[in-house]
Parts: structure tokens; C-alpha cells; sequence
């Protein structure tokens, strides 16, 4: 007699990329449960900013992803209200010097040519769309679909509106297989849970699940910090940041590297970033990383000088090798399915992983080519 099925799929991780995979897969008519051993938005997703960038985004998969996530999004934001504070303020990209516009320019022409929005912005008008950066800048590129979220509501209200089974505070121990080698469901420390289909939302934490089921993914914790100010008065519109960014976020490097990265938010406090490094799940605060931060802040806004740093906090990107999410059917284990290693942008590619996910589970043709993140595409099993 075959085992009850608890049911269509077990989502495994409670962050933004599991709700977003929860809310489509629900959607497309399937029984949907999803199993956290922490709280809703507990990693990564609770210690991101909240960005929903196509700035950034080299012509190529990723930008696909992000522009079919960007569509989405403001479906989402539209059928929630203002529940999960989506702001569509768009992003400016600054440059300090005319060769890093030049190269600037290349890039979002580039991207336009790729689908994206973007409006070059001379020295001389850089005071109309953000009065209070520093002077002698040499221009900018305004991205207007650049937009965010706060990552928290967003999560837990997708979740919400999915109607899954939501377990947390539970821990999965093990991915059950069928003798023939397909996924039959979890064990958790809660106990057994039977589905044909698992997804792997773990985030910083892919590659334990993917073991757990035989294979190899290198997923790896990039970390983060955000250093937070006092509440003010709006005087960063958009999300600005310096062209030099898009270059830390596409480096291989383990070492650390750092470019400022600014914007305001509805509650009032300024979110300054951006750092990145490899020290693996290492929580320790770092002293030099935030004065980093702030220095390089202070010199995109002078005005920040005169302004308190409340607190910093520290997140970890889940990064692949290849600055590619693993998406989809893994083809070494049937019925497992990866949705993580979106580094920096789960946040804002989350809603298109969803519904490419929630295609392939009902079988359907996706609306992207998959192939560019392949699960396998990393070679070896695992021992």
C-alpha cells in the first residue's frame, strides 16, 4: 500500500524565494506545505534591504529573470495594497569620474537594448533628482523600474495569501526516497512529510538540503552588513548607489569589498551599504566594514556627517560560483527542485523563481529557458 501523501509539494525554507515558490505553486492548483526550523524570514531575506533592482543586471538570464520578476512584482504589490510597502522609486547609479560614466554609459546601453529603462542624467541636473549629493560628480544613470519592498511583510503577507501549510520551527533532517531514488518527502523534527515534489528555498543553506538528497550544489554565504541611521526627514529619493557596485556584486573574490550604496525608506531611517565577503557563517561585528559604510556614504552625501547611526546589522547572501540562481528540476534526483542561490537579488527575483517553479511542477513549458541554471551544471556529486 502506498504512503498517504501529505501533499503536491513540500517547500523547504520560509524566506522570500519559499513564499514567493509557495504563493505560485498554490496558485497553479496545487496542495502546497512549507517547513522552516525558523520563523518566517528568519536568514537572509530578514537582513536584506528589500531591493527589487534591474539596474545592476548585466543583458543575460539574470536580467531576463529580473524583468519578468519586476512585472510580477507590481502585480503582487497592486493585489496586497500597500501591505508589503512596495515604492517604485527607481535607482540611481552615480559616477565620480568621466571614464567611470563612459563606462557607465556602455553598460546601460546595453541594458536598454535589452529591455530596460534607463535616462542619462548630466552633471548639471544630478541636484533635480537628489538635492543633497555631493557636488563634482560627473553624471548618473536613472533606472525608473528599480523599486523595493519591505522584505519581512512582503514574505510573511505572500505567504499569507498562498494558503500553504506554514511549519515552522522545524527542521528538515532528511529528503525520503523511493527505492527507485525519487523524492517521496522530508523528515523533519516534527516528523514525516510525503509529497512527489520538494523544493530546495534554503537560501545560504542549498547546498546542506541538497545533500541531504545525494547531490552536490555549492551554495555559499556571502556576508553582508547594513548600517541603519536616525529617522529623517525624505532626502534620498531613490536608491542611489556608485557605479562601482555592479563590479563588486559580479566579483569572485572572497575578500572584501565595499561600494556605497544609500537610500531612504518610509519609516525615515537611511540604509547604508554595501559590503561583501566570504567568512563563511561568521557573525562577528565588524568595526572596520561599517566605517567603510559610512565613509563611503558620507562622500556620496555630505549631509550624512551631521546624521546618527542608530545600528548595523549582518546578513549572508547565498552565492554560487557562477552569480546564478539554481533554478529548477534537478535531473540527478526526481522530483527535487532548486530554488536558491540568488546571492543579492532573491528579494527581487523571487516572484519570477515562483512562477517558473510552480510552471515546471504542472509540467508546463516556462516562460524562461532554464537551462542557464541548471543545478547540475556544477558537475560532481556529492560524496
Amino acid at each position: 500500500m502506498s504512503e498517504r501523501l501529505t501533499c503536491d509539494v513540500v517547500v523547504v525554507g520560509a524566506g522570500m524565494v519559499g513564499a514567493a515558490c509557495a504563493l505560485y505553486a498554490a496558485r497553479a492548483g496545487l496542495d502546497v506545505a512549507l517547513v522552516d526550523r525558523g520563523p518566517v524570514a528568519g536568514g537572509t531575506t530578514g537582513a536584506g534591504e528589500g531591493n527589487l533592482l534591474v539596474s545592476d543586471k548585466a543583458p543575460g538570464p539574470e536580467l531576463e529573470l529580473t524583468l519578468l520578476s519586476r512585472r510580477l512584482w507590481a502585480r503582487v504589490a497592486e493585489e496586497l495594497g500597500g501591505a508589503v510597502e512596495y515604492e517604485p522609486k527607481g535607482g540611481v547609479v552615480v559616477a565620480s569620474t568621466p571614464e567611470g560614466l563612459t563606462a557607465l554609459a556602455d553598460f546601460a546601453a546595453g541594458q536598454r537594448a535589452a529591455g530596460v529603462e534607463t535616462v542619462d542624467v548630466p552633471a548639471d541636473r544630478l541636484h533635480e533628482i537628489e538635492p543633497h549629493l555631493a557636488p563634482e560628480l560627473a553624471g548618473a544613470v536613472l533606472y525608473p523600474q528599480d523599486c523595493q519592498v519591505m522584505p519581512t511583510l512582503a514574505a510573511a503577507h505572500l505567504l499569507r495569501a498562498s494558503g500553504a501549510r506554514l511549519l515552522t520551527g522545524q527542521a528538515v533532517t532528511g529528503v525520503l526516497r523511493t527505492s527507485k531514488g525519487a523524492v517521496r518527502g522530508v523528515r523533519t523534527t516534527g516528523g514525516d512529510l510525503h509529497a512527489p515534489a520538494v523544493v530546495n528555498a534554503t537560501g545560504t543553506w542549498g547546498g546542506e538540503l541538497a545533500a541531504l538528497a545525494g547531490v552536490h550544489l555549492p551554495v555559499l554565504p556571502r556576508r553582508g552588513f547594513v548600517l541603519v541611521t536616525e529617522p529623517l526627514p525624505r532626502r534620498v529619493r531613490h536608491k542611489v548607489y556608485a557605479a562601482d557596485y555592479v563590479a563588486d556584486v559580479a566579483s569572485d573574490s572572497a575578500a572584501l569589498g565595499t561600494s556605497p550604496v544609500v537610500e531612504g525608506t518610509a519609516a525615515g531611517p537611511v540604509l547604508i551599504g554595501a559590503s561583501r565577503e566570504r567568512v563563511g557563517f561568521d557573525r562577528s561585528f565588524s568595526l572596520p566594514v561599517v566605517r567603510a559604510l559610512a565613509a563611503g556614504a558620507t562622500r556620496m552625501f555630505p549631509f550624512l556627517e551631521r546624521v546618527r547611526a542608530m545600528r548595523a546589522y549582518l546578513g549572508f547572501r547565498p552565492y554560487l560560483p557562477d552569480h546564478l540562481p539554481a533554478i529548477g528540476p534537478d535531473p540527478r534526483v526526481p522530483g527535487l527542485f532548486h530554488a536558491c542561490g540568488h546571492e543579492g537579488a532573491g528579494i527581487g527575483l523571487a516572484t519570477g523563481t515562483g512562477h517558473l517553479i510552480a510552471q515546471v511542477l504542472r509540467g508546463e513549458t516556462p516562460e524562461l529557458d532554464l537551462a542557464p541554471f541548471r543545478p547540475d551544471r556544477f558537475g560532481r556529486e556529492a560524496s
